[in-house]
């Protein structure tokens, strides 16, 4: 469990962004596709070690739903129809503090495995 909650949720009018406070004072400004490519659900992480897949394609996503999950996450509905991933409080603040590591991670292994980030392809 993280040990700060979120006091404020924002989608961005053109649905590309969301904005995420903390009761700490600290806000981070997460992309749609970085929440859609690093997605917590097994159809991203996979079941188990090494079945993480490489998600293509995802520049232009968007955000179409924000749904509470009890009081430790939230689910996100993308407008590419994914909507199974339980974002936790303390997931979406790692992807605000770590966020821009993490997606130079995915552009090199994107670029490793020949994929883009405007090409629909079937992940791998």
């Amino acid at each position: 469990m993280s040990d700060h909650w979120p006091t404020e949720l924002r989608i961005s009018k053109d649905r590309h962004r969301l904005t995420v406070t903390f009761d700490d004072g600290a806000s981070f400004d997460l992309s749609a596709e970085l929440l859609r490519v690093l997605s917590p659900s097994a159809e991203v992480q996979g079941h188990g070690p090494g079945q993480r897949v490489t998600v293509p394609g995802k520049r232009n996503v968007q955000i179409i739903s924000v749904q509470p999950t009890g009081n430790y996450a939230v689910r996100i509905g993308f407008d590419d129809f994914h909507d199974t991933g339980i974002y936790t409080w303390s997931y979406l603040r790692e992807l605000g503090e770590r966020g821009d590591a993490l997606f130079g991670a995915y552009e090199q292994e994107l670029a490793e495995k020949g994929m883009s980030r405007d090409q629909t392809e079937k992940p791998r």
